[in-house]
């Protein structure tokens, strides 16, 4: 048996900018901090059969790779020729469709886990590009590449992103007191709403292939504010932070139908009502969950936030990336 366990993510700047229908003509920048919320994969051999059993939200056994439906879980196992005989459970501590990265998280951890199942070693940059080969371009999901290198590799980490696609990971010079001032002042909350990002994804996609002009402009600003927010945490200065998640979530919203509603415009007045100088919301938007920067009355904001609705998550950073926990694996079990 081998339990892997791998780390979602939060963006603080540049989010959207990692999909090839933006960096292949700009570049792309994302910088963004792993936290301590984690999906855990579990892979072991069978004893008795060959079939391939697989335990999520429901669970599959089938006596061919083909047959599987999870197609993540599917295409791993193509990539690395694992045909039968395998079983493979997740569990997470966070929720599908939380826009904090959990299909790549997943990816990441069942590639880790497989490839230490297979005594195979693979450096972080390769694991990381495996997975984003799977969703990308064998799934083809409008999606980019930030998802798979922050569950890779954790922390707080820079993403420059080349016009080929290659991406050079920077970590981030963020001084223990700015850690300590970040962790007590961006408060997370649950909006209880679970969403597929493709359809937000995919609009935003098309609009930049078509070199839609708010798109665009929308995806500048994000980029630059991205170079602005990692020299705001690396100088300690993350008052200044509020303020840019506030102009950030007025353009995030001009990116694609979806990513806001009436009802999140209100949770997100009533935030800066109660404390907060600014927020964003998880991933490509339309659920999940809202990211606030509060200096004071933390209690004022956490009582508002609970009186519409939204459920607390309390946090931590992670550093570690994606990392194999166990490792308990009969090898006399391998098959020809």
């Amino acid at each position: 048996m081998i339990i892997t366990r791998t780390p979602f993510r939060i963006t603080l700047g540049g989010g959207g900018t990692d999909l090839p229908s933006y960096y292949e003509k700009y570049g792309g920048y994302i910088f963004s901090f792993a936290l301590n919320k984690y999906m855990f994969i579990t892979v072991k051999r069978p004893f008795a059969d060959r079939l391939i059993r697989l335990k999520y939200n429901i669970s599959e056994t089938v006596e061919k790779l083909t047959d599987l439906k999870h197609d993540i879980a599917r295409e791993c196992l193509t990539k690395l020729n694992i045909n039968d005989s395998i079983d493979v459970v997740s569990m997470a501590d966070i929720p599908a469709g939380s826009g904090l990265g959990s299909s790549s998280s997943y990816t990441v951890g069942l590639l880790n886990a497989l490839h230490t199942m297979k005594r195979e070693y693979i450096p972080l940059k390769e694991l990381a590009e495996e997975a984003c080969d799977i969703e990308m371009n064998r799934l083809n999901k409008p999606m980019g590449k930030q998802d798979q290198y922050l569950a890779t590799f954790g922390g707080f980490t820079v993403l420059e992103i080349s016009k080929n696609g290659d991406v050079n990971v920077k970590r981030a010079n963020v001084r223990d007191s700015t850690i300590e001032g970040l962790n007590r002042n961006l408060l997370s909350f649950y909006t209880g709403v679970q969403r597929k990002n493709v359809g937000i994804l995919a609009r935003q996609n098309s609009s930049t292939e078509k070199n839609e002009k708010q798109v665009l402009e929308s995806l500048h600003y994000i980029k630059d504010s991205g170079y602005k927010i990692l020299e705001l945490v690396e100088s300690g200065n993350i008052t200044e932070l509020g303020h840019m998640f506030d102009e950030h979530w007025k353009y995030k919203k001009r990116l694609a139908k979806g990513v806001s509603n009436p009802h999140f415009d209100g949770i997100y007045r009533t935030a800066r009502e109660n404390g907060a100088l600014g927020g964003k919301i998880t991933g490509a938007g339309g659920g999940g969950f809202f990211l606030f920067y509060c200096e004071e009355n933390h209690s004022k904001l956490r009582k508002a936030m609970k009186e519409v609705g939204l459920k607390e998550m309390r946090y931590d950073f992670d550093y570690e990336g994606t990392k194999v926990l166990v490792n308990f694996m009969d090898y006399t079990l391998d098959r020809n």
